[in-house]
């Protein structure tokens, strides 16, 4: 799984230097700056209940193929009106088969705020993701030292964009921390053997402030797993596969809330 957030962070960079061919980042920053604010990413997640982050997602490189009818705008709506605090919307083309057009069309079609999920390692890349409609951007600590992660979360301060940093032990959650990251995301998929073990985001999730945001990601199956790392801390959930493997989304989200 490392040498995978490698490779495709390595091939997002790529892209974005083809991109920035046709369209400058001076360009691109320029219409940043003359879109109004997006939705508050941060307040999604306060309040009672179950803050979920319900991910649209249509295949994975560990899972191939999850949703074969993947309608983006009809999922988020099904989504939002089912509840979900904020939506995430893969982007990443080559494994994950997402699109940024597909985050367009969601951010404008809903009122909630949407996080831009793809392999973000450059600040032409945070633009981008800004200027897509996204209220909030992934940075994955695993593919950022220190310098480049502090780098791209003042950037995305700079745009109002909130910034999710997602970590995997406890190396990752420091840094994070170090660099003033204001949420902090505990993934528990093993990067060498692609398991996941909610019980790893409870032992992780009590390192992080509690005046931080903290989001539980991956291997969120039941309704128990939610209630388990929301006594460990948690404020927030990101689920994808298991609400996009259902045949209503929706109706597995109430579920899991319920």
């Amino acid at each position: 799984m490392a040498d995978i957030l490698a490779e495709l962070s390595a091939a997002r960079r790529r892209d974005a230097e083809l991109r920035a061919r046709s369209l400058p980042e001076a360009e691109l920053r320029a219409r940043v700056e003359a879109m109004p604010p997006p939705p508050d990413f941060t307040k999604a997640f306060s309040g009672p209940g179950f803050h979920v982050i319900a991910e649209l997602k249509r295949a994975s490189p560990s899972e191939g193929m999850i949703r074969a009818d993947f309608e983006p705008m009809a999922l988020a709506d099904e989504l939002a009106a089912a509840g979900a605090a904020a939506l995430s919307v893969l982007c990443e083309p080559h494994r994950f088969l997402g699109s940024e057009e597909f985050l367009s069309a969601v951010a404008r079609r809903v009122r909630i705020p949407v996080l831009y999920k793809d392999f973000v390692t450059t600040p032409y890349q945070v633009l981008a993701a800004r200027a897509a409609g996204a209220s909030a951007v992934l940075l994955i600590a695993a593919v950022l030292d220190t310098p480049r992660l502090d780098a791209l979360l003042e950037l995305a301060r700079e745009l109002r964009l909130a910034a999710l940093v997602e970590t995997h032990d406890r190396d990752e959650i420091a840094k994070a921390l170090d660099c003033g990251a204001r949420i902090v995301g505990v993934n528990c998929r093993d990067l060498r053997t692609f398991r996941t073990d909610p019980s790893v985001s409870a032992e992780l999730l009590a390192g992080i402030p509690a005046d931080r945001v903290r989001i539980a990601e991956s291997g969120l199956r039941t309704a128990e797993d939610l209630r388990a790392l929301r006594a460990a801390g948690a404020d927030g959930f990101l689920i994808g596969t298991t609400l996009m493997r259902a045949p209503s989304p929706g109706a597995r989200l109430r579920e899991l809330t319920r």
